[in-house]
């Protein structure tokens, strides 16, 4: 017989980007770790739509929020309440040539990838830092740990994720907060199927073709599954973790960084 886990008993963590891929996958792993889980993001019927999948794994909340505003960010977590652990996975990605970069496309790239993961932050350190507890992981990529073509403020956003989570980890390290954040390769999500088809529109090649391309940048040779993802968030939540902060995990099956 399986013994339920229920090392995060009691422990209230919210995910942002919750209503699918990476974000659903790390609530899973929390709930069944025991925590009671809050899926934040802009998409209610989503968000609803996750609630009903996780029914009888635990106890789930959802809540609306614009990551990139600072006042839907404030209210959306002055509703969550008091927060143990919280998973800043909201995030997107748009490819384009450098000289097609555009402003908006690059204050969106920074707005959703980096200030959502600051707003967010902000709104749960203090009262972590009053409890003298806090887990706080950024689901990054392995897009903050090197460099890809044609997603150059993609790439930028996610290094200065990492850079805020290498940075804050050395200003709460006596605290009792850690921080730390996860950096997928390319994951069976949503963003994955997105990013083939703007190579099927804009190539000769197929979607096999597509996808035997991006493989290439694996050792594994295959795509990495939310799931993995999420255990490796979920070891970083867990008592025992504690002496692991200011890291950047790289999930990707062996990528040279």
């Amino acid at each position: 017989m399986n013994t339920p886990n229920t090392t995060l008993a009691g422990q209230h963590a919210v995910v942002t980007g919750g209503g699918s891929g990476i974000g659903a996958a790390v609530a899973e792993a929390l709930l069944r770790a025991g925590a009671r889980v809050t899926l934040m993001g802009r998409n209610a019927q989503r968000l609803d739509a996750q609630r009903e999948n996780f029914s009888g794994l635990g106890e789930v909340a959802c809540i609306s929020v614009d990551v990139t505003s600072e006042e839907s960010v404030v209210k959306a977590f002055a509703q969550a309440g008091a927060i143990d652990i919280l998973v800043n996975n909201a995030g997107q990605a748009q490819a384009a040539p450098f000289t097609h970069t555009d402003m908006a496309l690059w204050q969106r790239m920074l707005d959703v990838n980096l200030t959502g993961v600051f707003l967010g932050t902000r709104a749960v350190l203090p009262g972590m830092l009053e409890r003298g507890h806090g887990r706080i992981v950024n689901v990054a990529s392995t897009a903050g740990q090197i460099g890809y073509a044609y997603v150059a403020a993609y790439c930028a956003a996610k290094h200065g994720v990492i850079g805020l989570t290498r940075s804050l980890a050395l200003e709460v390290a006596t605290k009792g907060v850690t921080v730390n954040a996860v950096c997928p390769g390319y994951t069976e999500t949503e963003l994955l199927h997105a990013s083939l088809e703007q190579i099927t529109s804009k190539t000769s090649r197929t979607e096999q073709q597509a996808r035997e391309t991006l493989l290439r940048t694996n050792p594994q040779r295959r795509f990495v599954s939310p799931e993995q993802v999420a255990n490796a968030v979920l070891w970083l939540c867990q008592p025992g973790s504690d002496a692991i902060t200011g890291q950047s995990i790289s999930i990707s099956g062996g990528e040279v960084m």
